[in-house]
Parts: C-alpha cells; sequence; structure tokens
C-alpha cells in the first residue's frame, strides 16, 4: 500500500507533465485502495485546452470515474500538488470522495482549509478526511520557479 509521500511523488510527476506543456504545474493522482492502483492522474491544461475547468483534480476525476464505471468515488485517495480551489473541492465532495491528501497551501483560491472549508463543512452531505503540506516545500518550489520564470519571459 503506498503511503501519501509516495502518492504525493506520482502527482509531482504529473505537475512536471504540466510543466513540459507550459502549463501551470498542478498534478493530481487518485489512489484506488481496494486494489492499491491509481485509476486517475491529471494535469493542469487549461491554457491548451482554453478549458477553465481543465484543472488537474477535474481531469483526475474524470479518469478515475471513467475507470470504476461510477460516479461515486469510493474507497480513493485524491492527491494533488496544491490546495483544491472552489471548483474542485466541490468536486471532490460531489464525486463523495473520502480523502484528500494536497502539497501547498493556495492563499489565492485554496477552498480546503485557507479561505474556506468545502471539504469538511457539517453542512454539506459528505465530508472528506484531509491531510495537507505533504511534500509541501517541493510543491510550492515547482510553482514558485515557474511564475518566476514566466514574470522574467513577460508572460503572466
Amino acid at each position: 500500500m503506498m503511503d501519501a509521500e509516495q502518492l504525493m511523488r506520482l502527482a509531482i510527476a504529473e505537475a512536471h507533465n504540466a510543466l513540459a506543456q507550459d502549463e501551470v504545474p498542478i498534478g493530481c493522482v487518485i489512489h484506488h485502495e481496494p486494489t492499491d492502483r491509481i485509476i486517475g492522474r491529471g494535469f493542469n491544461l487549461r491554457e491548451s485546452q482554453h478549458d477553465p475547468t481543465a484543472h488537474a483534480e477535474i481531469q483526475a476525476i474524470r479518469q478515475a470515474a471513467t475507470e470504476l464505471k461510477h460516479w461515486r468515488l469510493l474507497d480513493c485517495t485524491l492527491v494533488v500538488t496544491l490546495e483544491p480551489c472552489p471548483m474542485c473541492a466541490g468536486a471532490i465532495v460531489n464525486a463523495r470522495i473520502p480523502r484528500l491528501i494536497y502539497g501547498c497551501a493556495d492563499p489565492k483560491a485554496g477552498a480546503v482549509r485557507t479561505l474556506y472549508q468545502i471539504c469538511d463543512d457539517e453542512r454539506l452531505n459528505h465530508r472528506v478526511t484531509i491531510a495537507d503540506s505533504v511534500l509541501a516545500t517541493e510543491c510550492a518550489a515547482l510553482l514558485q520557479n515557474f511564475f518566476k520564470q514566466q514574470r522574467a519571459l513577460g508572460k503572466k
């Protein structure tokens, strides 16, 4: 059974896929506990797909739902390099994903712990067990280096 750091390293590898496509380096994997397999992978594709919903988490959730042939992603853990935004936190709740692991906090859009607490809000019909700050320094460095380079090139 893979631990949180092993899973986060897989998500970081997905973030590198985004980086290779000049996308914001955010990566995500979904681990299916009963089979100990990764059933969903995703990385940010907003720029190349011209799609504001093409976040890493959404890509991975869609792939995992297709793999399981069900919209409920029970017995799964979603692992992502950056704290999910409101859209992605809502998708995690709606997919009934029981566990979330994320790397670094997002002070501008974080909807799990930073700005909002969507994933464990008692008013919603599903709550998620959350582990944060897993390999946070490494996850944050990916983003910081990307945006530093983009500014140097006169982009973003």
